[in-house]
């Protein structure tokens, strides 16, 4: 498989602010490769330098084979980019819109017209295409800009957070479009805020912190540096949590491992072994009549493995969580 987006030793500062401080970062042909970080983390600085529509301090950028600095051109014309807001006229229905890039991408008239109805049909927007954007949906509108940014078939795809502002269903779109991309064999790399878009999506994941990766690897090799599963439990009575906590570490994992969020009445710690532990922590609560509403064994969460890499707060995961 070979690597569509190559990025080396990149910086970029402003002022005294470091935007990238040394950023690397491969990405395979035919992948959605995220790149996951808070407001901040430098996310959208790489992207646009990736795309040429900024210039590295340092480093060096390949995309699908191009040098991002001395063969930006030819870069543009192997790429797409969906930013963060709609590029999309409000006024105009979808395939106008569609045509209208078409244009602007010299592919001329019919060819733009042909283009226009190919994407509106892919994106399932046929039966609204001749619709005003206005009425569209915030999911549609979204397809719609995805539907854009591929109207030169790119060999490579930047999404910037595109699904932000998104209502579930609207995002659940959105995805659905990028898994049939990269299907059809289109590298896609991906920025978000969403740790469940990642998730959901991505063949691999950088996590970005401060201007550099901090961690890369599938979502699974990330929550496995926690250690594998852990063990929920959400009592009915908020009283009796502290002494909920206190049964956990018997089941794999040590006291200072065990986690307690008050709010939600929930410990959770990590197990060695699933069922085993599962068997241990609900005869230890029957012993100590707590009554448990919940009980369950999971995998770390990519907002777990967040918290324990970049030593954020519980505010900062909640404000990378709602994309604030």
């Amino acid at each position: 498989m070979t690597d569509a987006i190559i990025v080396e030793g990149v910086r970029k500062r402003y002022g005294e602010k470091r935007a990238l401080d040394g950023l690397d970062l491969v990405a395979a042909a035919g992948t959605v490769h995220a790149v996951l970080g808070p407001n901040g983390a430098g996310k959208t600085t790489a992207v646009r330098i990736m795309a040429t529509l900024l210039r590295a301090d340092e480093g060096r950028v390949e995309i699908a084979g191009c040098d991002a600095r001395r063969q930006a051109g030819e870069v543009r014309r192997r790429i797409g980019l969906l930013g963060q807001h709609a590029a999309v006229d409000e006024e105009l229905s979808g395939r106008q819109n569609l045509e209208m890039f078409g244009r602007l991408h010299h592919l001329g008239a019919r060819r733009a017209g042909t283009r226009a109805d190919e994407l509106l049909t892919r994106f399932g927007l046929a039966d609204t295409g001749r619709k005003a954007v206005k009425q569209y949906s915030g999911g549609m509108r979204r397809r719609l800009d995805l539907a854009a940014s591929l109207i030169t078939e790119p060999r490579v795809l930047f999404l910037d957070e595109p699904t932000t502002g998104l209502d579930p269903r609207g995002r659940a779109e959105v995805w659905e479009s990028v898994r049939s991309l990269v299907g059809g064999g289109t590298t896609v790399l991906l920025t978000t805020q969403y740790l469940e878009e990642a998730d959901q999506l991505a063949d691999r994941v950088s996590l970005v912190d401060r201007g550099r990766v901090i961690a890369e690897g599938t979502t699974d090799d990330l929550k496995a540096r926690l250690g594998g599963d852990r063990i929920d439990v959400v009592v009915r009575d908020g009283a009796q949590l502290v002494r909920a906590g206190r049964l956990l570490p018997g089941a794999g994992g040590t006291a200072d491992e065990v986690t307690v969020d008050a709010d939600r009445r929930l410990a959770s710690a990590p197990v060695a072994d699933r069922m085993e532990a599962l068997t241990r922590v609900v005869r230890a609560l029957q012993e100590e009549g707590i009554e448990a509403e919940d009980i369950a064994v999971r995998r770390p969460t990519l907002d777990e493995v967040f918290l324990r890499l970049t030593g954020r707060t519980e505010d900062d995961r909640d404000r990378v969580k709602e994309g604030v």
